[in-house]
């Protein structure tokens, strides 16, 4: 614990900052203030993925032929190694720029860190703290960064993220000044790229816009609250966005192909391609590629130990865990941050699509594909918030709980390893392979851009043009506005067949409008259509927006070829609610069995690897443990 006068000594640095800070505002140009027309390059792109008339995207087929054709005297441009939000962006980012790209990923798009994260856009609010205190302007620096890519993200896909006010418990008068006095320096900085300005609210304000937040206990009092802005996220969704948007642009994507090996040159010093194995049909194919982009986040060091065998580790792997509790937990559109806990993390508890999300932890953890939440991890979290709030926390009210791999960075070309960057690392440590991991959810672009200007230059590959995803839009985002729910509402009916095969109508109702338009966009009208159309207009589990119309939408339109691709990534059940996904399971098989014709075994198949999917999610229906204090 500081010493007041160390309190204040923080203080008065917090100010010098400001001025400083508000100097460094002044002479850095804000991306967000470009112009969105971006020329004849970005004008283009644009036609082909609002184009109305345009296959959403190209079938799975198509872009494994396009993969297959690459040959060694007609090879790709880059051949991108992960579907992750890096992997997609980077595929986005090469096609936008007129190469010949193709992407693969060994399972599905987003299923492993990126559809595990804590659904914040940070703006890098603690960068700025190490900022002030270490007199760090490389961490300022990082602000800057941060802050200019949340705008961007929500710029470009309105649908899928937007702002969240974040409530900062004090309960002394030192707190309140301090976090408001930081906080509104984070508003300096972040100039025009704020969100919305910071505020102060009294205990009985903040009591009335947070019901549950605790006033009184462990003889202390609630003296009031600081409120700042952050970007929020649906990850697994932006992320298939990401996908089916550099599909529209040209890409060839393709999910569920894993490289076995990769192919090298006549003298055996450079990557020229990969052997990839299609894991839907098990058949192997040859892809030829003037670079490769290792951007398999977690997997990164398994990708370059294939290329070198004794190539130096540079994933630290760290677990974060997140739970999801009842929507009574926290109000619609108010998030807590506990700024202190055991382990020195922040805490958050933040309401998503009608839940509670709170998280996460920061441990140490081995590299798997299903990683599991531990018990004592669940516990850390409930011991966290319980004391911040006037509810009874309980260990039953867990709804679902997660377990995600942060793949921190370390340079393998570093001369001492002894700070783990969270900033991203690109790399080139073996001729044709740019290995790119490290960084976070909101940097995903830069990052992407960054790769892509390495693999340009390890190719010397021609571009048409420089990057453009800085004003691209994402599919469904063009022309989307929050009151665009409104139109699903009243020009849309729900078709839903009874148990006897009698198709009856239904309203659209506001909850599920709002849903359609927020997951996808302008593109809801498409999944309205079949709703009404097609009789899938009935509800998927009791309580919750989905429909039966969003099954057969992601199978034909967003490469949904699995049970667990669409409860987990392109529905987000799985996360929200592991015993409704259950039930959501039978109806979800019969939809994808008609669209993708399986037969008994191949349900029977998807039923059990679905199970067994949602076992891994320990809610309380599923977990062991013994409830102790949260009763």
């Amino acid at each position: 614990m500081a010493t007041t006068g160390t309190r204040l000594r923080r203080l008065a640095g917090i100010a010098t900052a400001a001025a400083a800070a508000a100097a460094c505002t002044s002479l850095t140009p804000s991306v967000a203030s470009s112009d969105r027309g971006g020329g004849p390059a970005l004008d283009a792109v644009r036609r082909r993925i609002v184009d109305p008339s345009a296959a959403v995207p190209p079938p799975r087929a198509v872009q494994e032929s396009a993969l297959v054709g690459a040959s060694s005297a007609n090879p790709l441009d880059i051949l991108v190694i992960g579907g992750g939000a890096t992997g997609c962006g980077v595929a986005l980012d090469a096609t936008t720029r007129g190469l010949r790209v193709g992407l693969v990923e060994r399972e599905d798009f987003s299923s492993g860190t990126s559809s595990r994260s804590t659904k914040l856009i940070h703006g890098g609010v603690r960068y700025l703290e190490k900022a002030v205190f270490n007199l760090d302007y490389g961490q300022l620096r990082l602000v800057f960064h941060a802050l200019e890519e949340r705008k961007q993200i929500i710029d470009n896909a309105p649908h899928l993220c937007h702002a969240l006010p974040c409530m900062t418990p004090c309960f002394n008068w030192f707190e309140v000044v301090y976090y408001w006095m930081g906080l509104k320096l984070y508003d300096l900085v972040a100039g025009a790229r704020l969100l919305h300005l910071s505020r102060y609210y009294s205990a009985q304000e903040s009591a009335e816009l947070f019901p549950t937040l605790a006033r009184k206990g462990k003889d202390r009092v609630l003296k009031g609250t600081v409120v700042y802005y952050d970007g929020q996220m649906n990850d697994s969704r932006l992320n298939v966005g990401l996908a089916c948007t550099a599909a529209l642009a040209g890409a060839a994507v393709l999910n569920y192909a894993e490289v076995v090996s990769f192919l090298k040159d006549e003298v055996g010093d450079r990557i020229i391609g990969a052997r990839i194995r299609d894991n839907l049909s098990g058949q192997e194919f040859d892809t030829y590629a003037k670079v490769v982009v290792n951007a398999a986040g977690p997997f990164c060091d398994s990708v370059r130990k294939m290329a070198k065998v004794d190539a130096q580790p540079m994933i630290c792997p760290s677990s974060g865990v997140h739970i999801v509790l009842p929507d009574y937990y926290s109000p619609e559109g108010m998030g807590l941050i506990v700024p202190k806990t055991k382990d020195g993390r922040v805490v958050f508890m933040l309401p998503w699509l009608g839940r509670t999300v709170a998280g996460t932890t920061d441990s140490n953890t081995p590299i798997t594909m299903l990683p599991e939440p531990h018990e004592d991890e669940i516990q850390f979290i409930l011991d966290a918030i319980c004391d911040y709030l006037n509810v009874k926390v309980r260990r039953t009210d867990v709804l679902s709980a997660w377990s995600g791999i942060r793949p921190l960075a370390v340079d393998p070309s570093a001369k001492n390893t002894e700070s783990i960057s969270r900033d991203h690392v690109v790399c080139e440590d073996y001729p044709g392979l740019v290995t790119i991991t490290g960084g976070k959810w909101t940097t995903y672009r830069s990052m992407a851009e960054d790769a892509v200007n390495a693999a340009i230059r390890s190719g010397k590959l021609k571009p048409a043009n420089e990057c453009i995803t800085i004003s691209l839009r994402l599919v469904g985002g063009e022309g989307w506005d929050p009151a665009f729910f409104t139109v699903l509402a009243q020009q849309y009916v729900r078709m839903k067949r009874t148990y006897g095969g009698k198709v009856v109508p239904g309203v659209m109702d506001t909850a599920v409008a709002k849903h359609l338009s927020r997951a996808y966009g302008t593109f809801a009208e498409r999944v309205a259509a079949i709703a009404q159309d097609e009789g899938l207009g009935k509800r998927l589990a009791h309580g919750y927006p989905f429909l039966e119309a969003e099954v057969a939408y992601c199978a034909r339109y967003e490469y949904c070829e699995s049970a667990v691709d669409f409860i987990a990534r392109r529905s987000r059940l799985a996360f929200l609610d592991t015993d409704a996904a259950g039930r959501a399971l039978p109806q979800v098989i019969e939809i994808l069995a008609t669209e993708h014709q399986w037969d008994k075994s191949r349900k029977k198949q998807e039923l059990e690897k679905a199970k067994a999917f949602l076992e891994t999610f320990k809610s309380s229906r599923n977990a062991q443990f013994h409830d102790g204090k949260h009763k």
